[in-house]
């Protein structure tokens, strides 16, 4: 079995360390893809991404096949990049989206205004904060399934009120009606791949113990 992982916005394929460790000592081979929002716009970010996916699925066969795991941005490009993939390509067997916002995210709209915000998160800032290009990434046809963390601080209710969310992303944010298996665990957004908790929900979902 062969696993991708796609980073989140400002961060880098380290951030999936513990994540791909994990994966690779329980036999799957584990491997990260990078990108920089700063210096690549995200249409050109996921043909890239497209590309990677078509050789893994090339050089995975038909059986074990590959499975994807993108955070947060990262959930948002596997989404555009799956959709983009040839007819006759064979498709992921289980994606997993950890935080990944599935509407234009508050957090992104709050901050488009801020200059370092837009050096910093560049195109792919602006495709976060956009509802009209959020809604044009296609729903999945693969099984997937959604990990929510819900650990926020007091300090957020200024974006999220009461409602529950994990420091970045609320969990209307990142819900869909397509997602049907669905895990909540008492984590922040960053910390997200480098949680036990998550790597264990993979495990069992790839193991075929998860629900």
């Amino acid at each position: 079995m062969q696993a991708l992982f796609v980073h989140g916005l400002g961060r880098t394929p380290l951030s999936g360390l513990p994540l791909m460790a994990r994966l690779r000592r329980a036999g799957v081979h584990a491997q990260a893809f990078g990108y920089s929002a700063t210096w690549a716009d995200a249409d050109a970010i996921s043909a890239r991404l497209t590309r990677r996916l078509v050789g893994m699925a090339q050089s995975s066969g038909a059986a074990p096949g590959y499975v994807v795991i993108g955070h947060s941005l990262g959930g948002v490009l596997l989404r555009d990049a799956l959709a983009a993939l040839p007819d006759g390509v064979p498709r992921p067997r289980h994606v997993f989206l950890l935080g990944s916002p599935q509407t234009a995210s508050r957090l992104a709209q709050a901050l488009r205004d801020w200059w370092v915000f837009r050096a910093w998160a560049g195109d792919c800032g602006r495709l976060l904060g956009s509802a009209q290009r959020m809604a044009r990434i296609a729903a999945l046809a693969q099984r997937t399934t959604g990990i929510v963390g819900t650990r926020s601080l007091p300090m957020l209710r200024r974006w999220f009120g009461n409602e529950a969310n994990d420091g970045v992303v609320a969990e209307s944010e990142v819900s869909a009606t397509w997602i049907s298996d669905w895990v909540r665990l008492p984590q922040t957004h960053t910390w997200l791949p480098s949680s036990r908790q998550v790597s264990q929900v993979i495990l069992d979902r790839l193991r075929g113990t998860g629900a």
